[in-house]
């Protein structure tokens, strides 16, 4: 495969499909990463492509699913359109397949079931007096310290049972499946087993200097920090984990990775009851979320002048609504602690609040309101968190999709990997000042409406193609002055995760009205016994202290007795 072709994913009517698409997977990772992988593996992967075709199939099978030990017999795909047998022995003597692993007593009582086990089990288990129709869990646990050594499936059984194989390049196919993605998290079935032609991916341009992983050791370092985290999943004592934990790389987005493991760390140390190490952890952590775990660890352990002085400086950096929040509600117990003044609490702003009673006529609370107030000269359109997230998504779209390294790992991608990292914005500042210049000049309508003609229907994170149409957008850009739409997308690159989200469900607009009056006005609506959540309730003081105006509908029903 040519390293400027584009790969497609495949036809779910194809019954191979799942192999189709690991071969995508397999060709675009030795094309695009071959100098990070050994000649061994690249010889590995060559050796893919020349087995014959019911044993790739096989082959895949078995890699997508859990594990890397199979039954022979628990292997049926009628698509392979050959015996399984066939292609089993294809791939055990091309050296894909173990024959004959070893197998510990757990692996055993995994593959094979109670009545399996029994017939071999039960001499030993009679001699040390136990009741030969143990159920399966007991009698792996009376056998453990019998049978400590692995074996294999000839030394643990008299009698003939089914053949076992293990997968002998797993580790191989995981290493790949993370070049791919640029996660493990994802598995094979993200892709091998999804129909990906639904959807439409804006084309990004794959050089080599805009990869996330520039050096074989990047991916080493990335495969040793999941093992870290594998490990605080399984119970692993933190301490013991921390000794494992990769040395800080110059590599940012292997730093953000870095980051989070260590504020996972920081939460299991404590647990286990490490404060010290937890605290250790969660400031070597540059993730937002350690620095208030910090301060409040730091607090529980009553180190109030040590939190005060973090706190304080921490104080001055800026800050998401949440973190502010946070950090306002300890810095005024600290004061109290170190005698010092506390910092003034800002001053909530009004949220401006209207009851409508209208009759109940069973659709949502939130269209009931829209077609009460909708009206010829002032129409409502129910958008949520579609519209302002639309329009900074088709202002920002080369932006968004700029290829830099650990943004993105192949042609399949709805957005860029890094857009909840801290780093995001500060990485594009430039093409993000140029973005905001357009709104300065006003280039900016034009923009987004050649945008919108252009992507049509091309995936974007911000951008939600169903909730648009041509007057909404029209409207919008006639209505919402260019200086509320930057502090508007200001705030949302302020913290993504969080601000994406908790806007008004409803949008009026004005569009007789003189420029010295609002064009616009965004609506709440809360039906009965429904309230508003932290998140919603920051965005309307921030409506509040930028003059934007918004107001909360509470809806009760008609002759219902219930109010809001």
């Amino acid at each position: 495969m040519s390293m400027h072709l584009r790969p497609a994913a495949a036809d779910l009517e194809n019954p191979l499909y799942y192999l189709k698409n690991m071969e995508t997977v397999v060709s675009w990772v030795a094309n695009h990463h071959a100098d990070l992988l050994l000649e061994p593996e690249r010889a590995r992967l060559r050796d893919f492509f020349e087995l014959p075709r019911p044993s790739r199939a096989l082959l895949t099978r078995m890699v997508m699913r859990s594990g890397d030990l199979f039954r022979a017999d628990k292997l049926n795909y009628p698509e392979l359109g050959s015996p399984e047998a066939d292609a089993l022995n294809e791939l055990i003597a091309d050296n894909w397949l173990d024959a004959a692993p070893l197998l510990t007593l757990d692996e055993l009582f995994r593959l094979f079931t109670l009545a399996e086990l029994r017939p071999a089990f039960a001499p030993v288990l009679a001699q040390a007096g136990h009741a030969k129709n143990l159920p399966k869990a007991r009698m792996l646990e009376v056998l453990r310290d019998t049978f400590v050594d692995a074996r294999t499936l000839t030394d643990w059984f008299d009698q003939e049972v089914a053949s076992v194989v293990r997968v002998k390049q797993m580790t191989l196919f995981d290493r790949i499946r993370l070049m791919f993605f640029g996660n493990l998290r994802q598995s094979w079935s993200d892709f091998v087993l999804v129909e990906l032609g639904h959807h439409r991916y804006e084309p990004v341009e794959f050089k080599p200097e805009v990869r996330a992983f520039s050096q074989r050791s990047d991916v080493d370092t990335y495969l040793a920090m999941h093992h870290c985290r594998e490990w605080l999943d399984a119970g692993v004592l933190a301490a013991e984990v921390w000794a494992e934990v990769p040395h800080p790389s110059d590599n940012p987005w292997l730093t953000s990775r870095r980051d989070r493991l260590l504020l996972e760390l920081g939460r299991q140390a404590e647990r286990q009851g490490e404060r010290e190490l937890a605290l250790q952890a969660l400031a070597a952590s540059g993730h937002r979320e350690a620095r208030l775990k910090q301060l409040r660890l730091l607090e529980r352990m009553k180190r109030f002048e040590e939190a005060w002085a973090i706190a304080a400086h921490w104080q001055n950096h800026e800050l998401s609504d949440a973190e502010s929040q946070g950090l306002a509600r300890i810095l005024k117990r600290l004061a109290v602690k170190v005698g010092q003044p506390a910092p003034p609490a800002p001053r909530a702003p009004e949220i401006h609040e209207f009851i409508l009673t209208l009759p109940q006529t069973g659709g949502s609370v939130e269209a009931v309101v829209r077609d009460h107030l909708s009206t010829p000269e002032a129409p409502v359109f129910y958008v949520e968190n579609t519209l302002i997230n639309s329009l900074f998504g088709l202002l920002c779209w080369h932006t968004i999709f700029k290829a830099i390294p650990g943004a993105f790992f192949h042609p399949f991608h709805t957005g860029p990997a890094d857009l909840v990292r801290e780093d995001f914005v500060s990485r594009r500042q430039a093409a993000f000042n140029l973005c905001f210049a357009a709104l300065h000049d006003g280039r900016y309508r034009q923009q987004i409406l050649d945008t919108y003609e252009a992507k049509q229907g091309i995936t974007n994170p911000f951008v939600i193609w169903p909730a648009l149409n041509k007057e909404l957008l029209t409207l919008a850009l006639d209505c919402i002055p260019s200086g509320d739409l930057r502090i508007l997308f200001e705030r949302l690159l302020l913290n993504i995760r969080e601000h994406r989200s908790g806007f008004p469900d409803l949008v009026r607009f004005y569009p007789e009205n003189a420029d010295n009056k609002p064009r616009y006005e965004m609506i709440e609506v809360k039906g009965p016994g429904d309230r508003l959540q932290d998140h919603q309730i920051r965005w309307l003081h921030f409506f509040a202290r930028q003059g934007i105006a918004a107001s909360v509908c509470y809806l009760r029903w008609q002759d219902s007795g219930v109010t809001a």
